[in-house]
């Protein structure tokens, strides 16, 4: 994708743009904190989206995995810092028979991790978007706002 632009997108483009950036891209950066002090982490991850919310699966018992279940809240970041996307969601537990084979497939199949078989546990996750931005360069930071309130602002 080109990001060197002559002049800033549209709502439009920029939504379909983030859209495919987010079927598309496998990593982001998770950013968690601490419930009790708000001690700030930030992690790589690798994630699924499935047109609604982003998959994610980390430790159960790492700094991110603790901050996860305490606070229900994170906010990521997909791409380099000239074509960013910011996503700042809602956090569940994904489990029982929300979590089929079929999902794990497709979450290892799309991210090349499958945590299945390692000896550690693994805990998934879904970051329900409540709020996205996106902008490339200084002429799209008015308008970067394409989802407030967990709705789209564009169609």
């Amino acid at each position: 994708m080109n990001t060197q632009t002559t002049r800033p997108r549209t709502p439009e483009q920029r939504k379909h743009d983030t859209l495919h950036r987010l079927t598309h891209d496998i990593d982001a950066w998770v950013a968690t904190a601490d419930a009790e002090s708000g001690t700030p982490y930030l992690i790589p991850l690798s994630f699924l989206w499935d047109g609604e919310s982003l998959l994610v699966a980390t430790p159960e018992a790492s700094v991110t995995g603790r901050n996860l279940w305490a606070t229900g809240r994170a906010r990521v970041g997909i791409g380099p810092t000239r074509d960013v996307i910011l996503v700042e969601g809602a956090v569940r537990a994904v489990g029982g028979a929300e979590l089929t084979d079929e999902l794990r497939a497709e979450f290892a199949t799309k991210t090349g991790f499958d945590p299945s078989g390692l000896k550690t546990p693994y805990t998934y996750f879904r970051i329900t978007p409540q709020r996205l931005q996106a902008w490339r360069e200084a002429d799209e930071l008015e308008g970067r706002e394409l989802m407030l309130g967990g709705r789209w602002t564009v169609r």
